[in-house]
């Protein structure tokens, strides 16, 4: 199981979800550009010693990533707002790799169609989103726990 963030635009959710990623033994995905500069030392101070633990793979554009998750035969797991299965009735498989998209517009349209899957985290009405790293997370916890891919 993976997790894959689009462009992400803010550096502290995307150490986050490199320390989560890392206590969870899921590998990390970075679509790029990113909307900060992308280093090692701003990974640190985001997401303490564990980001530099991570297994993280970046990714210089979308055409780069789409071609080597499909060389990789993983199945892109988009988690979006505008999802049409919800979370907890959607099958994982421990090949997905959870796609999640930048803090300020998600993902463009061809990304979104490009998409093998897409899921919603269920929430209250009136509610817009979830902070990203919050949702990855929730959706990580969710595919590993159907799975059985929960360290023991």
């Amino acid at each position: 199981m993976d997790l894959a963030l689009f462009q992400p635009d803010i550096a502290g959710n995307v150490g986050t979800t490199l320390r989560t990623a890392a206590c969870f033994g899921a590998a990390a995905h970075i679509v790029e550009p990113c909307g900060f500069p992308f280093s090692d030392g701003a990974l640190k101070r985001a997401g303490m010693d564990y980001a530099v633990r991570a297994n993280v793979r970046r990714h210089a554009d979308w055409d780069a990533f789409r071609a080597w998750s499909a060389a990789a035969g993983r199945r892109i797991v988009l988690l979006t707002t505008a999802g049409a299965t919800p979370l907890p009735a959607f099958a994982f498989t421990p090949a997905d790799m959870l796609l999640f998209g930048s803090e300020s517009s998600g993902v463009p349209a061809h990304v979104h169609a490009a998409a093998d899957a897409r899921v919603a985290i269920p929430m209250r009405p009136g509610f817009r989103s979830l902070n990203v790293a919050v949702a990855a997370g929730i959706a990580l916890a969710e595919a590993l726990r159907q799975t059985k891919g929960f360290a023991s």
